[in-house]
């Protein structure tokens, strides 16, 4: 089959060549049409379900919404877990889905579920809503919208022709101008707009006045509700035309609104305004506030779609928000460098790029001292651009995008590309040679020349690629999180890999044939390169010392493995190493029941200390929550973006110092992330940190003590940082229970002390107002100044039957304390214990907290500890590659044994695999010092294209003895010395081309390829240079007894 392939190709050369063109143009083309991203998509299937609940106590959320909701998605098919948060007035359900599940399949059920739960909640309770789908690495954008003070001084210098503008102008022109304009854009999931005030229009209802005038609030409702609304009364036909007949009653000035007739008091009418104010005013209680480098400002965030191009939407959004920004008033300032994801695309992508090329550079210096040779590096050249080029096809065929995975993919497969085209170029290059140095009569055609030293090597080369494709194999069995991160890193390099096979099949014979063959190689085709004989020279000598003291080699190798296993089992293990995103994400959490207006100066206090630091460039500040927003923050708590450039310091440095700053803060919890870091930790334990202690029961005090307990445990722990406990304290709320004795004296019924309740505390949106094409809603309450303190409130007056009465004569009124909000997950109440490491590793970490807890912790009847977070995912990665690899190193043994019919000879072969790992543990050891996912993949790939040497070895071995009839020692020493050049020209192309990444692991980018690349490169030294004695010592000691 591989003959016919090869003489195929030697026979129809211009058919070979033309279609290598058209791979490589086709190849340019694609990479330069598909998408580009960070990461693979990590999305776990998850559907978030919404339900605003006016004004609801956190119990009752759970009670009435959450706990049917949850109860309906539970049964649902494929659902991995259900966690629910219920705060004051709004719950919140992710239902998370296995990960093989279709995203559109789940929100269909989930659809489904919710439309029998639909018909049970309460009337005043929305309809539960699913959030837009978008993806974990979806928050792409944050627009910050600020009012400049500058234009103020102007416009006064200037007669003051402009007024200022104002918060709640500001708002406006983000909900109706911005944000409608960033969702039209075909990618976009969702656009979130926070702080400012929202404007609406009040009537704010005076009861002295009502008292005065003996207007009752039915009578005021009965008026105001749908009361700006217009009448249609029907067609007239005059003169041949068709009139519209429109009573147009609605208006936006809020004085005619006042000028409303509420009940005629004998002839006299009473108007509204005669009975309220009615004014335009921000809408209250705010839910959040945000602010831009202390200042107060709008922002928006920008969610995608999945499976969009994030750089693509990037540019179109910079382009919408330049058109845009003409017609803002002057004195509004936008920025939109708060947070840019394509920016860490941008850099990471641009990382991974260099990576490639300067891979590609130390590849052709391997080359070219070895050949000393311009053609014949150019033709083992021509394997990298091409292989890789089919790669990205492939992706983009298979629907995945160019993200920092797949490019490392192929970064790390650079080195092995040119492997299959050297040994075959070294091959022919050599036959050319031999065959010239025969009289003219007996040369033979070059084709046949090309076409038999190919075929010599033909088997080695596809066994080599067979066996590091199987060592591959490992990653494809991770799923979850983990899965979807590395199998496109595995899918670019096997592909590459298999490319560059065909290539060294097809291509590299032909374009030796067409290359090789010129008279004026004639010169110096005798000799070899220079660098090859000084190496010959001196590895004669080391071997034959070697052979010489050949207990002493194996002894010392024996002794230098087994002390590396000791190593091994000492280093540190962690999921990922930490990325560099290029920017801080910090959450800043106060107690429950905190005022916005004092959480904001927190907040505001943090965002001053923040931009002392340096390194950081500007800072935004969300508290609270937007409206209908998953990320359900209680007023106490502020999410601070702070994008950072690194000059001096390193990214440790940099986090300490905002660290340290930031502890200053009383009464805060401080926890420190990055964006997409933040956001995998959510995925995998639902809490956006390292560690996740979660502790289940069912009364929440309870549960609080007993979190602080285990955090008085484990505080002590070296590497722990940002431990905090779920404020789960109580918040004081303020009861009014009707006594119902009094209540049926006077003659009020329930529903009207239920309505009176609701509108005069409350409010409640009776009709909206059209204004130039918006719509703000017209509300119904009663002012501020009525309602003020909690004396206020017992001396408002109840209408009974005609009559006012204070309500504390047919009320009670307390102050109490409960809940602030309560987190359930799959169905019973939770609170976290959180933490993240830093400058340790996480597993050691992990058992020491556990081991702390099991001693010092006490759980009463009902309760349990479970822990999650990036650990899980490890130990589950873990366990699945280490089965995997075991049987991938059977189907390499049986590999080898296929081609060399011999059990012995394959597992001296194998012998490889250690000398590879004592280069792996060492280079760990002496650089990030612990075991990740990505070394342990490392590992992996590097007992593949370790074996690939001594195959080299030992098949030329066995062709020296059974075809040249050489004694035993002899062809070991020959034949070692004839493959030196092969081994170390592929070893080193490997090597050398993994050193950009593995010197460049802190830039973002490379922070996943390089420990595989850090681990391949060390295996790959030692292997490589003790293979060229313990493999010959082994072979010899091993064919003795077939001698005696």
């Amino acid at each position: 089959m591989l003959n016919k392939i090869i003489y195929y190709s030697l026979h129809n050369r211009l058919v070979v060549l033309i279609c290598s063109l058209l791979l490589m143009i086709a190849g340019t083309y694609t990479a330069f049409h598909t998408d580009v991203d960070v990461f693979p998509d990590l999305n776990a299937p998850t559907v978030v379900i919404m339900t605003e609940a006016n004004g609801m106590a956190p119990e009752e959320v759970e009670r009435l919404v959450t706990f049917p909701v949850e109860t309906a998605v539970n049964g649902a098919m494929d659902v991995r877990r259900v966690r629910s948060s219920s705060t004051t007035g709004f719950s919140v359900v992710w239902v998370e889905f296995d990960w093989e599940t279709d995203i559109y399949r789940a929100r269909q059920i989930v659809s489904e579920k919710l439309a029998v739960v639909g018909e049970s909640l309460p009337e005043n309770v929305g309809k539960p809503t699913l959030g837009p789908q978008s993806s974990i690495l979806g928050e792409m954008m944050i627009i910050g919208l600020t009012v400049d003070e500058t234009g103020e001084e102007g416009a006064h210098q200037n007669g003051s022709r402009t007024a200022q503008t104002t918060q709640m102008d500001l708002r406006t022109i983000a909900d109706w101008t911005i944000r409608p304009r960033l969702l039209s854009t075909g990618g976009v999931a969702q656009v979130a707009v926070i702080g400012g005030d929202i404007k609406e229009y009040q009537i704010l209802l005076d009861p002295a006045r009502m008292k005065h005038y003996g207007v009752s609030l039915g009578e005021v409702l009965a008026v105001t509700r749908n009361m700006n609304r217009n009448a249609n009364g029907g067609v007239l036909y005059e003169y041949d035309n068709e009139y519209i007949i429109r009573g147009v009653l609605s208006t936006a000035n809020a004085e005619k609104i006042g000028k409303g007739v509420v009940k005629m008091a004998g002839d006299v009418p009473v108007l509204l305004e005669n009975v309220a104010t009615v004014k335009i005013g921000g809408k209250s209680p705010k839910l959040g506030t945000a602010s831009e480098r202390a200042k107060p400002a709008v922002l928006i965030t920008v969610t995608k779609q999945p499976n969009t191009s994030t750089i693509d939407l990037t540019e179109k959004l910079d382009a919408i928000m330049a058109d845009l920004q003409k017609n803002l008033p002057a004195d509004v300032h936008v920025s939109t460098d708060i947070f840019r994801q394509s920016r860490f695309i941008d850099s990471s992508i641009n990382n991974v790029k260099n990576s490639l090329f300067e891979g590609s550079f130390f590849v052709v210096i391997v080359l070219f001292l070895f050949l000393m040779n311009i053609r014949t590096t150019v033709i083992s050249l021509v394997a990298l651009p091409l292989s890789l080029l089919v790669s990205i096809l492939a992706l983009h065929y298979m629907g995945l995008t160019i993200n920092t995975m797949s490019l490392g993919g192929m970064a790390i497969a650079i080195g092995s590309l040119v492997d299959d085209a050297i040994v075959d170029v070294e091959n022919v290059y050599k036959r050319i040679r031999e065959n010239r140095l025969l009289p003219p009569g007996r040369q033979r055609s070059i084709l046949e020349v090309v076409f038999d030293a190919s075929r010599e090597v033909r088997m080695p080369i596809l066994n080599s690629t067979l066996i590091i494709v199987v060592s591959f194999v490992p990653l494809f069995f991770l799923h979850g999180m983990e899965g979807r991160m590395l199998v496109p890193l595995g899918i670019a390099f096997i592909v590459a890999l298999f490319a560059s096979t065909v290539v060294a099949l097809t291509l590299t014979p032909v374009l030796c044939s067409y290359l090789l063959n010129r008279k004026s190689t004639d010169k110096n085709v005798e000799k070899e390169a220079w660098v090859a004989r000084k190496l010959k020279e001196l590895y004669g000598k080391a071997l034959d010392g070697a052979l010489a003291h050949k207990k002493m080699v194996l002894g010392c190798t024996i002794g230098l493995f087994l002390l590396v296993l000791g190593i091994f089992f000492t280093l540190g293990r962690s999921f990922l190493p930490p990325f560099n995103e290029g920017s801080f994400t910090i959450n800043v959490s106060s107690l429950p029941g905190i005022s916005l207006e004092e959480s904001d100066q927190m907040g505001r206090r943090a965002e001053d200390l923040l931009m002392q630091v340096p390194e950081i460039r500007t800072v935004a500040r969300k508290t609270g929550r937007a409206e209908l927003d998953e990320h359900a923050l209680g007023v106490n708590v502020s999410e601070i973006e702070a994008p950072f450039v690194l000059e001096d310091r390193n990214r440790d440095a940099v986090m300490n110092d905002v660290r340290k700053k930031l502890s200053t803060i009383s009464g805060a919890n401080i926890e420190i992330g990055q964006p997409i870091s933040h956001r995998i930790d959510a995925m995998l334990s639902g809490t956006e940190a390292n560690i996740a202690i979660k502790l289940f029961g069912t009364d929440l005090n309870l549960m609080f003590t007993i979190g602080n307990q285990i955090k008085e445990a484990i505080e002590g722990i070296p590497g722990l940082v940002d431990l905090k406990v779920e404020q789960q304290i109580e918040r004081p709320q303020l009861t009014i229970t009707p006594k119902r004795e009094l209540m049926a004296q006077y003659g009020i019924t329930l529903p009207e002390f239920e309505e009176y309740v609701n509108v005069m505390l409350g409010g409640e949106v009776v009709s909206q107002v059209y204004d130039d094409g918006k719509t703000f809603d017209l509300t119904v309450k009663t002012s501020d100044e009525s309602r003020a303190t909690m004396e206020d409130i017992r001396n408002l007056m109840i209408d009974a039957g005609g009559k006012k009465l204070p309500l504390s004569y047919v009320a009670e009124i307390r102050s109490v304390t409960g809940p602030n909000t309560i987190n359930r997950e799959n169905v019973q109440r939770k609170i976290v214990i959180s933490g993240n490491v830093s400058e340790r590793d996480l597993r050691s970490v992990v058992n020491e907290i556990q081991q702390k807890v099991d001693v010092s912790i006490r759980l009463p009847e009902g309760y349990h500890i479970e822990y999650g977070g990036q650990f899980e995912s490890e130990q589950a990665a873990s366990r699945t590659l280490l089965l995997t690899s075991l049987m991938s190193l059977l189907v390499i043994f049986l590999l080898l044994y296929n081609e060399f019919k011999n059990a012995k000879e394959s597992g001296v072969i194998l012998l490889n695999l250690p000398l590879a790992l004592i280069g792996g543990v060492f280079i760990l050891k002496l650089t990030s010092g612990e075991v990740s996912i990505p070394a342990v993949i490392g590992f992996i790939s590097l007992f593949g294209i370790a074996t690939r040497n001594g195959m080299l070895l030992i098949s030329h071995y066995t062709f020296l003895r059974t075809v040249g009839n050489m004694p035993l020692r002899q062809a070991v020493r020959q034949g070692s010395m004839d493959r030196l050049n092969p081994i170390l020209m592929t070893a080193l192309s490997s090597a050398l081309a993994l050193i950009p990444l593995a010197l460049n692991g802190d830039l973002p980018g490379n922070e996943i390829q390089s420990p595989m690349a850090t681990v391949i490169l060390g295996g790959l030294l030692t292997s490589t240079f003790l293979n060229g004695f313990i493999i010959p010592i082994v072979y010899l000691l091993m064919n003795k007894e077939d001698k005696e």
